[in-house]
């Protein structure tokens, strides 16, 4: 595959703290709530789960804005959370990520829907029942246009944007165009990381990243990673200058506008949980790119991340020390074969 040489990955990972990544998109509370199983319930044939231990955990966007701080940049965040206590620990949890670069939450609540929270019960590390709650339809037009000011504002304070949809009702059709509009106005790349319900509203976008499910879904038939026509014909589909498609084992893809493509294959060497692992993409994507890195080498880069994300357990953030440590590992390997 292509590489990227180690003095390029660190040039590109030093210029990170410099770069300010605008995040707008769904906002999650993931929490978990971690046990053992003795017996099963002489209500129902279902375990019982003895609760040791409760965390809470970033999700969606602010996953997103996490492993921006942790590379460095700095971040707006921008999105909806309810009146209620998951949304003040969401508020509470972005301003205080740890980071290189500064964060500033710029949320919009409201008491008329609740925060989307994830609860996940585990037992020996392994799921045993998730409760959702939320409302995911798309947010009333006076929350958009509220919202739709706030991104006017933090897109021109920006080098990046990255939009990330998990179909919850903060990326309306409106809210999308009013922020690819001003990103093309102000000269700022958008990465998207889209959803079902609104893939095809992203035209323009300089980088589309729908993992090969979602692409499917949309456009109803096989993707073909190996046929550079089916994925320009599916880049045309979405109006995007590179559509990056993550293939989960079997690495990437990209397709640009100038009738490139490029393929790299995944370097995870354990895969223990693959949660997140999509938000660790777009983030390092989105942070090389405004620190003026190419769509190859963002791409690289991003694909060193993942495979790391994916060897921890849970919603995790990526170090660049651990990214420099990874492509050592890779191109040692590389090198004695």
């Amino acid at each position: 595959m292509t590489t990227l040489e180690l003095d390029r990955l660190d040039e590109i990972l030093g210029r990170a703290s410099g770069v300010r990544v605008a995040v707008i998109g769904d906002l999650m509370l993931d929490v978990y709530l971690s046990g053992s199983v003795h017996r099963i319930s002489p209500e129902a044939p279902v375990p019982v789960v003895h609760v040791q231990e409760e965390r809470t955990a970033l999700g969606g966007a602010a996953n997103v804005a996490a492993n921006v701080l942790r590379l460095g940049a700095a971040c707006h965040v921008v999105g909806f959370v309810g009146q209620d206590v998951a949304g003040e620990q969401v508020r509470a949890a972005i301003e205080s990520l740890d980071g290189g670069g500064e964060v500033r939450a710029r949320l919009i609540s409201s008491a008329d829907r609740p925060t989307t929270t994830k609860t996940r019960v585990m037992a020996r590390k392994q799921q045993v029942v998730r409760f959702d709650r939320e409302v995911d339809s798309d947010l009333p037009v006076e929350v958009v246009a509220e919202l739709c000011g706030l991104i006017q504002e933090v897109i021109t304070q920006s080098d990046v944007l990255v939009l990330e949809d998990y179909n919850k009702g903060v990326l309306t059709p409106a809210v999308i165009r009013c922020a690819i509009e001003t990103a093309r106005e102000a000269g700022v790349p958008v990465v998207v990381d889209p959803k079902f319900r609104h893939i095809f509203e992203y035209r323009d976008a300089t980088v589309f990243k729908p993992n090969a499910l979602e692409l499917t879904s949309a456009l109803g038939v096989p993707i073909q990673p190996l046929d550079d026509d089916w994925l320009e014909n599916a880049r045309r589909r979405f109006g995007c200058k590179h559509l990056l498609v993550t293939l989960g084992e079997e690495g990437m893809v990209v397709r640009s506008e100038d009738g490139t493509s490029f393929r790299i294959p995944a370097v995870a060497r354990e895969v223990f949980d693959v949660s997140g692992a999509g938000d660790t993409v777009t983030a390092f994507v989105a942070v090389a790119l405004g620190g003026g890195a190419s769509i190859t080498e963002a791409t690289i880069l991003a694909n060193f991340a993942a495979a790391i994300e994916v060897g921890k357990p849970g919603v995790a953030t990526v170090s660049p020390e651990e990214v420099r440590e990874e492509a050592q590992r890779y191109h040692a390997e590389a090198a004695a074969v």
